[in-house]
């Protein structure tokens, strides 16, 4: 059993990695920002300890920390991702201060495993799969502040000689998603026989389920012998696209309408062609 604690734990993600670690046997503590959704943590509320906190004050970091004394630290909290989310300075705070703060309160305790959460957006377009050594080359202010916050704990591993991975996530799915995005909304439609409103077809993403990115936070946690500051992609290389994801909600559910393609703002920005959001 681990001392764990979770940024980010009442986020879609970071909800499904705090039941994995609860039903792994470790204690988990949420470090959550005040006026926090609790509807994902609903069913696990009483079996986790929530600790009401603001990232970017470095001393209440380092309260809380020596407190907690965490042996695993899961870093997932994050600005930036939805479209809703466009405020640069908080896009900073977040992404970087934040990560910043938690990972030099973490090294005055000592810790055993600390897993940062990247993003595959931090590779900007590419026109293949890229790797983990290739050159990143964001292309948006969110994918800018997750790319520095990469390097930040790529540095401050190797040059302190302590276990920070990244992982750079792609597409996740799966249970407590935002219920606005494609696969609930496809769900949700598709029990009544119908289809939601439709963008352009060939738009392609690379889908993985939360078990799977569950267990690479895992994999990430518990083998120390990695490259110091190594970074993970954590997806499955194969693109999908939202024509083929419509053809399989269509031969699950009572669907009996056909699609209907259009273009709206989104897509108009574009996807590249792993499916990362620009």
């Amino acid at each position: 059993m681990k001392r764990t604690l979770l940024t980010g734990g009442t986020g879609f993600v970071g909800a499904n990695l705090a039941r994995r670690l609860l039903h792994e046997g470790h204690e988990v503590h949420l470090l959550v920002r005040r006026g926090y959704a609790l509807w994902r943590i609903e069913g696990i509320r009483n079996d986790v300890r929530l600790h009401e906190i603001d990232l970017t004050n470095a001393e209440a970091v380092n309260r809380v920390i020596e407190q907690i004394r965490p042996e695993w630290i899961f870093h997932l909290a994050a600005y930036g991702a939805y479209s809703t989310q466009r405020d640069l300075a908080q896009m900073v705070a977040t992404n970087i201060t934040s990560t910043m703060n938690l990972v030099n309160a973490c090294l005055q305790t000592g810790f055993e495993a600390f897993v940062n959460t990247g993003s595959s957006s931090e590779y900007g377009f590419k026109q293949y799969a890229p790797s983990e050594t290739d050159w990143i080359d964001p292309n948006s202010h969110y994918s800018l502040t997750k790319a520095t916050a990469t390097m930040f704990c790529r540095y401050t591993a190797r040059n302190q000689k302590v276990h920070i991975p990244t992982l750079r996530l792609y597409s996740v799915y799966g249970p407590y998603e935002e219920p606005t995005r494609l696969i609930p909304t496809l769900i949700v439609r598709g029990l009544r026989g119908e289809l939601p409103p439709l963008v352009n077809p060939n738009i392609a993403r690379d889908y993985v389920y939360t078990e799977d990115v569950n267990n690479a936070y895992l994999l990430a946690a518990t083998h120390p012998d990695q490259e110091l500051g190594a970074v993970y992609n954590v997806g499955t290389g194969i693109q999908t696209s939202l024509r083929d994801v419509v053809d399989i909600a269509r031969c699950e559910l009572p669907i009996t309408v056909e699609p209907q393609w259009g273009i709206d703002a989104e897509s108009r920005v574009g996807y590249n062609r792993l499916g990362r959001k620009q």
